[in-house]
């Protein structure tokens, strides 16, 4: 055989070892993702129920506090004056900092409870 031939050999055996290297590292990933699912306790509804209840509660929070900030700017502007368009700015800038402040802390708490709920449904579960 010649050099170039058995250049090509080493070659070709270096990248089918690199080749079922790389597999078996997939392999592996999958392994430890597919152990990783089989001992998770949370069930499907119980992944929907952590996801939506505190989508739901920053949903409502937001809404909640957009009633009440409007009720109250109706009665601070029943008139109009010339310096309405700066207050106007720093109102809705003043709206937006206390609105997300509002949604984000009702959001915390409530992933804190559905977490909490979440959990006490699983002990129960495993006691049965």
């Amino acid at each position: 055989m010649s050099d170039t031939s058995k250049d090509s050999e080493v070659r070709l055996g270096k990248s089918a070892n690199s080749i079922v290297d790389g597999l078996g590292a997939v392999d592996s990933k999958v392994d430890t993702m597919t152990r990783a699912l089989k001992n998770d306790p949370d069930t499907l509804g119980d992944k929907i129920f952590k996801a939506a209840v505190p989508a739901l509660t920053g949903l409502v929070a937001g809404k909640i506090f957009q009633t009440l900030w409007n009720k109250g700017a109706a009665r601070r502007h029943s008139g109009s004056s010339e310096d309405d368009a700066q207050q106007g700015l720093l109102m809705t800038l003043l709206f937006a900092g206390l609105s997300a402040a509002f949604g984000a802390i009702l959001s915390q708490l409530s992933v804190t409870g559905s977490r909490a709920f979440v959990s006490h449904r699983q002990v129960k579960r495993q006691n049965k």
